[in-house]
């Protein structure tokens, strides 16, 4: 059997310990996502980095 083409991702705020989890597919995004989004936390928009969920 193959293998899935998506994996799960996390994406993680600069400013807080807040994150949200998203797809992606390897094979066409090599590189690192980085999205700017709200935070709830601090309630502003900030930078938030892709990371491997636990």
């Amino acid at each position: 059997m193959a293998k899935p083409a998506t994996i799960k991702i996390r994406l993680n705020s600069t400013e807080s310990g807040h994150f949200y989890v998203t797809k992606k597919n390897p094979r066409n995004t090599t590189e690192k996502m980085s999205f700017r989004k709200y935070d709830p936390i601090v309630k502003k928009h900030v930078e938030y980095k892709e990371g491997k969920i636990k």
